[in-house]
């Protein structure tokens, strides 16, 4: 469902519009990370990487690697300092008490000098913040557990203050976006004119956005094909697509072919290629951006939820 920003935005220097990846570390490993985004360098992209700070003490989700393995952490380090941003996917890839997120974001403190400006949920931690059926309110809510089967009502604990797991405030402290909706358009902004924006329902996430679905190549590549690449520049709006780097764009050491060819075409337009953050920290000084009301939060919710039918995605 395709919905036009109330206005176009002017881009810095001038440019047509605003492009990143907000990729999370899933089944990645080192050389694959390697090989992804040596590629995106080379060709000016500035995007964001989200890490799991620790490896923890529970059974990963995943063969995911993490920083507490040393020569991914300082790879990550060498990202970071090339112009990367480095954000954050809950303290490892399995449920964390709130003593491990602590030192999750401690540690994460302490290998990039700040703590994460942004950041997006894991599907499998517990702690995860405002998610599973609590992303959602009333009758959507409903709807959504109806769907699932009611397998994530009530698991997501982290804004919970009764609960071990809980670590909102920390979230309200130190980290000033959390990814939320996503949605098949590769207008971000069309999808979701208010981000970067507060929910006054769920306070401990100071600012919520959303992205645009790109969870593996094949999706992706079908989300920035070339009419699709040529209606963001047309519009002046921004994506922020939500990916997992690992799943599908390298086979056997070889960068998919069309993932090449799409990245290479959009990388000469006249687009602003800065990490989510940047994007986010523009956005945020317009002067549109702030509380949904009611009506604007039912209207994510809506569509999200059908996006969530016809996809199954997160």
């Amino acid at each position: 469902m395709h919905q036009r920003p109330p206005q176009r935005i002017a881009w810095p220097d001038r440019k047509r519009f605003a492009f990143t990846i907000f990729d999370d570390p899933d089944s990645q490993t080192l050389a694959v990370g390697r090989s992804v985004y040596a590629f995106l360098e080379d060709l000016g992209f500035r995007t964001t990487k989200a890490v799991w700070p620790i490896r923890g003490n529970g059974t990963p989700s995943d063969h995911g690697e993490t920083c507490a393995e040393p020569e991914y952490r300082a790879w990550a380090q060498s990202l970071q300092a090339g112009g990367f941003e480095i954000a954050y996917h809950n303290a490892t890839g399995n449920r964390s008490t709130r003593l491990e997120t602590c030192r999750a974001l401690d540690m994460f403190f302490e290998y990039f000098g700040t703590y994460p400006s942004a950041m997006a949920n894991h599907y499998n931690c517990d702690e995860a913040i405002y998610w599973g059926d609590a992303r959602l309110s009333g009758i959507y809510r409903l709807c959504y557990n109806l769907l699932t089967r009611g397998k994530n009502r009530s698991r997501s604990v982290g804004h919970r203050e009764d609960h071990p797991y809980f670590w909102g405030d920390l979230c309200r402290r130190h980290i000033r976006y959390v990814r939320n909706f996503v949605f098949a358009d590769i207008n971000t902004l069309a999808a979701c004119p208010y981000m970067p924006y507060h929910d006054p329902r769920r306070p401990y996430v100071n600012a919520w956005f959303a992205a645009s679905e790109g969870n593996n190549c094949d999706v992706f590549v079908d989300r920035i094909d070339e009419a699709h690449q040529d209606r963001l520049e047309e519009e002046q709006g921004a994506c922020i697509m939500y990916v997992h780097l690992a799943h599908g764009f390298v086979d056997n050491g070889r960068l998919n072919p069309r993932f090449v060819a799409l990245m290479k075409r959009l990388s000469r337009k006249d687009g602003w290629f800065v990490p989510a953050s940047t994007i986010l920290d523009y956005l945020s000084v317009q002067d549109r951006r702030g509380a949904v009301d009611n009506a604007q939060r039912r209207s994510l919710e809506r569509r999200w939820l059908w996006h969530k039918v016809r996809f199954g995605t997160a």
